[in-house]
């Protein structure tokens, strides 16, 4: 049975059994959350216990931003979280994770938080640390899972559970996508037919990079899709070091991230897909798509089963 918990006391009065899984997410659940939740099932076992938090932050919205229209679907929600194995959803209000009012005290992204969306949306990575170290706080759990999709958030999440101890392992779940490869998002809900179709282009560009060798010709793969795409304002495309989202220059070898991000109207959306250089691909999948969708091509132009987890790529390397 899935028990939902509204407040900080309740959730430390549950009994702790096995192993402690949490996933953390701002609500409006999709099949992308699913997997994430299914992903933290499988780790808790039959004994574990999966925790789903559901708290749209506000600390995280600029403001310009969509705090007030962001989708808000708790009945959704809590049946989601229940389908995909979870025994307790988590969805505080704001005054319960911040009862002194707008924190006095925050953590810092730091320089990786200033690149790429940090440029884009200025201490936007400050409120999403502040928030998941309070509900790592409040949580206590032994792994924590976060969705590939939000590579920068990803990295910055694994650096301050580095610098800072907490006792907790990041798990990294990959991206799932619709059928014709379009990540999945709380905010594609926003797109009209036309806004949709143009930001296919996106996971296009993703798919185009990967299909080259070498850092410089991933990039140039990339902006050419972009270019040539119609509806779309381009914010940036980058590939990057995982590790500190500084550039990945043209002798760059290893693991490495190709990000993208745009607007298809009044939508802000974005994607990355994770590649290798001069290596072995790793065991780690990037993407999955639904259950039941027609084959789609993947980074290497190969088919992919329906459902199936491909391996991270190695640029230009066959399947």
């Amino acid at each position: 049975m899935t028990v939902l918990v509204r407040t900080a006391t309740g959730l430390a009065a549950l009994d702790r059994t096995g192993r402690r899984c949490v996933v953390m997410t701002m609500g409006a659940l999709h099949d992308g959350h699913a997997a994430l939740i299914r992903t933290a099932r499988e780790h808790a076992g039959a004994e574990g216990q999966v925790i789903v938090t559901v708290f749209v932050n506000p600390l995280q919205f600029g403001a310009n931003e969509d705090l007030d229209r962001y989708p808000r679907t708790p009945d959704a929600d809590f049946a989601l979280a229940r389908e995909a194995g979870a025994d307790v959803v988590f969805a505080p209000a704001v005054e319960e994770v911040y009862p002194g009012g707008d924190p006095q005290v925050r953590l810092s992204a730091g320089p990786m938080g200033e690149r790429l969306e940090g440029a884009t949306r200025p201490g936007h990575f400050d409120g999403m640390l502040t928030v998941v170290a309070k509900l790592l706080h409040l949580t206590a759990p032994d792994l924590a899972f976060f969705g590939q999709k939000d590579a920068q958030q990803l990295a910055l999440i694994r650096r301050m559970v580095l610098d800072l101890n907490f006792p907790v392992e990041v798990v990294a779940v990959p991206t799932v996508r619709e059928a014709d490869g379009l990540a999945r998002s709380s905010r594609n809900r926003y797109l009209s037919r036309e806004e949709r179709a143009a930001a296919l282009a996106l996971s296009r560009a993703l798919f185009a990079g990967a299909r080259e060798r070498t850092p410089a010709a991933v990039r140039e793969a990339a902006h050419r899709v972009l270019k040539e795409a119609p509806g779309l304002e381009l914010d940036y495309v980058a590939l990057v070091d995982p590790a500190d989202f500084t550039d990945a220059g043209d002798g760059h070898r290893g693991d490495a991230v190709l990000a993208v991000a745009a607007r298809a109207g009044a939508t802000r959306l974005i994607d990355n897909l994770p590649l290798t250089f001069g290596g072995v691909p790793h065991d780690t999948p990037d993407a999955t798509g639904p259950t039941g969708a027609p084959d789609t091509p993947d980074a290497t132009g190969a088919t992919a089963a329906p459902a199936a987890q491909h391996p991270q790529h190695t640029p230009g390397a066959a399947p």
